[in-house]
């Protein structure tokens, strides 16, 4: 314990500018942390999505400041109705406060219930602004009857809706008509 007293104290005499910087900057310090956290957006008094985490960090500070998820997330978006219209989950979560952008990692997985269709894939950016989700990695969608595969990821809205796979390839089945 003295020998790391008399290290900072050591420091704190040098005029190494990043040195002191490091013991001073709190950018890289979370500011608040929390577990088993769940956080609702509304409008209009009704429930528009639903974010669940079980570990959270907030680094308002840093120079980008951001909202970090280190064990995954859940999200849930609802209709008027206040019905489950989609759901997002992840592994990793990281949120950009100022730009409002997610960015999820590991095991992407998005479902709309409304038509069952499921996407797949690693990466995954969600843009509040736009209510856009999007990834320019490899994707995969499964529907009641195909699947489908984007090579160079997708664009969505944000509740799954109107989905395009960027490099698309897949078997789909159609029926003949008579």
């Amino acid at each position: 314990m003295i020998l790391a007293i008399d290290d900072l104290m050591s420091w704190g005499c040098e005029n190494d500018i990043k040195r002191i910087n490091l013991l001073t900057d709190d950018g890289e310090r979370p500011t608040v942390k929390g577990t088993n956290i769940r956080v609702i957006y509304s409008d209009s008094a009704k429930v528009k999505v639903q974010i669940m985490a079980p570990t959270y960090e907030q680094y308002p500070n840093a120079e980008r400041p951001y909202m970090e998820f280190p064990d995954g997330m859940q999200v849930y978006f609802y209709d008027d109705s206040l019905q489950m219209e989609s759901e997002i989950t992840s592994e990793y979560a990281i949120y950009y406060i100022e730009e409002r952008l997610w960015h999820a990692t590991g095991n992407v997985v998005a479902r709309h219930f409304v038509d069952g269709d499921a996407l797949y894939t690693e990466e995954l950016f969600w843009n509040e602004n736009e209510k856009r989700i999007y990834s320019d990695s490899y994707t995969k969608v499964h529907n009641e009857e195909n699947v489908l595969y984007g090579s160079r990821g997708f664009r969505a809205n944000q509740d799954f809706s109107n989905w395009q796979l960027i490099g698309s390839s897949g078997t789909i089945i159609v029926e003949d008509e008579e």
